[in-house]
């Protein structure tokens, strides 16, 4: 087989991988999207479950002991360059446009990349947004399966060149749960936290 036969190979299978991992995606999308409000989906869907992890203090904690409040749920990574920083500050803003009402709210971040998050470093980095942010990490079994359960997607990529050896492809969906833990709405990436702060008003 000579060079240039192997490179076409090559490249259709790189490109192959790549529309299954958009069409992946763009499923999640289209399957969250059945309705909006102010920037969020709305609708009755199974998303959340159950899970047990550990926060920033090193506590075990389940699902359980958010019960009573409204949660906002994110995953992301403490070393995601931008969507996670900018997702987390929305967050921040829309938990000040709360007021007193934020102590209904729950904000949790769970992490993608639980082999470097360890609760010390999740600690360090939800702090530096808002005092009322709590970071979640666990075995990677853990994070698995409550990413399975609210539909998230995420997957390592190798970075070339870089002291990081790698990040996290995933999906940038922001869940608002009712005190239950039940699914009420998602943000995308682009809600503000104007609409965030809103709807979470509504559900209170």
């Amino acid at each position: 087989m000579n060079t240039a036969f192997r490179g076409l190979i090559r490249g259709l299978a790189i490109a192959a991988v790549a529309g299954v991992l958009v069409f992946a995606g763009f499923g999640i999308v289209s399957w969250l999207e059945g309705g909006k409000q102010d920037g969020a989906g709305i609708g009755e869907v199974s998303i959340g479950g159950s899970f047990s992890l550990v926060d920033q203090n090193g506590r075990t904690v389940s699902d359980k002991d958010y019960r009573g409040k409204l949660q906002l749920v994110y995953f992301g990574f403490t070393s995601c360059p931008d969507i996670c920083p900018t997702a987390l500050q929305t967050v921040a803003i829309a938990l000040d446009e709360l007021g007193a009402a934020a102590s209904e709210v729950a904000p949790i971040l769970i992490t993608v990349d639980p082999e470097r998050d360890t609760p010390a470093a999740m600690k360090e980095y939800v702090q530096a947004f808002h005092e009322r942010l709590i970071g979640l990490t666990g075995t990677p079994e853990q994070i698995a399966a409550v990413a399975k359960a609210y539909r998230v997607y995420f997957q390592k990529v190798k970075l070339a060149n870089s002291s990081l050896d790698y990040s996290v492809d995933h999906s940038g969906f922001l869940y608002l749960m009712n005190r239950d833990g039940k699914y009420l709405a998602h943000f995308r990436h682009n809600a503000t936290p104007e609409e965030i702060a809103k709807r979470v008003k509504s559900a209170l």
